[in-house]
């Protein structure tokens, strides 16, 4: 078996114990998670500056950053959300406010409507399956993600910031060259940043 098998089947089994380990946790801690990450902000962001936020409708057992959401806009941060356009493309982004209403997306998520600005994000929440010290991440396989960031960081520089709970951690995440190391992880515990 050739070393990308190796990974992918790594992956594989990861994203199957990780699912499941996620999904173990209590409802009652996930949402009093959710709370205590939109309480803590982003501290490390500049209080003063104005950024193009990309957020993520949580899905299943996802952390859920509708409240962090909620607070940045009301802090005056433009809010954008992912759009699947095909599958092996990159995410494309579309501007969303409080009340706007929203559509079915891809994977039944939802997302802007079409009427909605297309905007490049300067940070972007990653929502995962698990997560190492290193930055390595699992998502569920279809390199949404990796090909945006890929994409956008080849333009300018983007923070990419992880939303997670602790106990999503592991000790090393399987991954291949085309995997996009995050900046930063922000748990209901706090944030910590990946060293370079």
């Amino acid at each position: 078996m050739n070393d990308l098998a190796t990974i992918k089947d790594a992956k594989a089994a990861l994203r199957v114990e990780a699912g499941r380990r996620r999904a173990g946790l209590d409802p009652a801690d996930r949402e009093a998670g959710a709370r205590k990450v939109a309480i803590a902000g982003l501290p490390f962001l500049d209080p003063g500056s104005r950024s193009v936020i990309a957020g993520y409708r949580a899905i299943g057992e996802e952390l859920d950053p509708s409240l962090l959401l909620d607070r940045l806009f009301e802090e005056g941060q433009t809010i954008v959300l992912p759009v699947v356009v095909a599958a092996g493309q990159p995410l494309v982004f579309r501007r969303w406010q409080r009340g706007d209403r929203l559509e079915t997306g891809a994977f039944d998520v939802p997302v802007p409507t079409p009427d909605q600005p297309t905007l490049e994000p300067d940070l972007l929440f990653v929502p995962m399956l698990t997560f190492d010290r290193s930055g390595y991440r699992l998502g569920y396989g279809a390199g949404f993600y990796d090909r945006t960031l890929a994409r956008l960081r080849a333009r300018r520089p983007v923070v990419a910031v992880g939303l997670a709970f602790a106990e999503q951690e592991v000790d090393a995440v399987p991954h291949d060259a085309f995997d996009e190391k995050l900046d930063w992880v922000v748990t209901p515990d706090g944030p910590f940043r990946i060293e370079r």
